[in-house]
């Protein structure tokens, strides 16, 4: 009977060697979670159940259990790089098959799929072509191609008119030549560039002069050519804006090119205009337009929304990262890779962004180290080889117990 338990002791020490020898190969691997061996002692039974003096016949491995607790950060200067803080797994799909990884060292493939060294897309929420993240999952791909150029249909101008300034008008001053301005024809200019439908840039310039105590006249002139107005701003006796000379903020403007694009056709709002005695000054000059641009680089939020950045500052929302959590992620099946698959046990997947549910948060730009503790496992390497040496030691003593009663005459 000892033999048999001690053999039992046998392979139990050599599974504890086997399981720490994994995770001592693991140390250096990205996302994996090391493993500890869980053993159960034996008992023979009856139908009536063990006796009060019944002596056991052994141990046994009873479970392989995961131990997922965080590890720590590797800082990288790759953006796909991407590390989990918290409960979390990445998503991945390929032909079909869903896996859960916490190995986030992903790339782009051929095709701007986001994919990991194993070519499985990574999946997330992805978004409409409204720039709006949608509930449907799917597989995260970039547009590295070129992005179509946008022309400028709206010019939001943020500035202060000096109400102290000279009413031109009064002081006799030479009317604006729409052909050509000269600076004692106005009080004020500002300029932006603005972009027609071929994505070529034009040079926009806003003229004010001021026409009375509360009233000043606007042009837009556009490369040179002849100014668009005069527009009329009126102001209320407080400073703040009051309306353009036809009813309310805006005012459009018409722009005939000669680079054979469409005409400019510009709604300019001038809400956020004032009249305050203070300087000139002008806080923000915003249009819609853009060149075309060529693909720059990805960047994830740590939110898990996805952009792709281009070589005209533009930027395209692609989609939201999804992390993936359960309820009991040691009953997950372990696969391969530092890939896990879901099982009954493990729970019902909820895939939600990053920040929510639990699921921990993300980190773009780090991978997330091996969890294993070197002197931890060198120990446990240690005490597992006492163990085994400890049962050949038990088998050598019932060997010679057992060639004792031989010998007896």
């Amino acid at each position: 009977m000892s033999f048999e338990t001690s053999l039992t002791g046998l392979n139990a020490a050599s599974a504890d060697l086997d399981v720490t020898g994994n995770n001592i190969a693991n140390s250096a691997t990205t996302g994996f979670k090391y493993s500890r061996a869980e053993f159960a002692d034996i008992f023979a039974s009856t139908s009536s159940g063990v006796s009060a003096n019944a002596i056991g016949q052994g141990v046994r491995l009873a479970n392989v259990s995961q131990q997922f607790s965080q590890g720590q950060f590797d800082f990288t200067s790759n953006n796909l790089d991407m590390a989990i803080s918290g409960n979390g797994f990445f998503r991945t799909s390929q032909g079909g098959e869903i896996s859960y990884t916490r190995n986030g060292a992903f790339q782009l493939d051929r095709d701007g799929y986001v994919v990991d060294a194993d070519g499985r897309h990574l999946t997330g929420f992805t978004a409409n072509n409204a720039g709006a993240i949608t509930g449907a999952l799917g597989d995260l791909q970039v547009n590295t191609g070129n992005i179509d150029p946008s022309e400028s249909t709206e010019v939001d101008i943020t500035a202060n008119l000096n109400a102290a300034a000279e009413d031109l008008d009064a002081a006799g001053a030479p009317a604006f030549d729409t052909a050509d301005p000269q600076p004692e024809q106005y009080n004020f200019s500002t300029s932006t560039t603005v972009y027609d439908s071929l994505g070529t840039d034009h040079l926009g310039t806003f003229y004010f002069r001021k026409t009375g105590a509360n009233t000043w006249d606007t042009y837009f002139q556009v490369d040179g050519n002849a100014a668009t107005g005069p527009t009329q701003l009126q102001f209320n006796a407080d400073g703040t804006f009051n309306q353009v000379g036809g009813g309310g903020s805006t005012a459009v403007y018409n722009q005939a090119l000669t680079n054979g694009a469409d005409p400019l056709n510009l709604t300019v709002d001038y809400q956020s205009l004032s009249q305050f005695g203070t300087p000139f000054a002008v806080n923000d000059l915003a249009q819609d337009g853009y060149a075309a641009g060529e693909f720059s680089s990805v960047g994830i939020e740590r939110d898990g929304r996805m952009f792709a950045r281009y070589s005209n500052g533009q930027s395209q929302l692609l989609g939201q990262v999804a992390l993936t959590r359960f309820s009991s992620p040691q009953n997950l099946q372990e696969v391969g890779d530092t890939r896990w698959v879901e099982t009954a046990a493990a729970g019902t997947p909820v895939n939600t962004a990053p920040g929510n549910s639990g699921v921990g948060t993300l980190q773009s730009g780090a991978l997330e180290q091996s969890n294993v503790n070197l002197t931890e496992q060198l120990v446990q390497m240690i005490t597992a080889q006492r163990n085994f040496q400890a049962n050949s030691q038990a088998i050598s003593t019932q060997s010679e117990i057992t060639q004792n009663v031989l010998q007896i005459r």
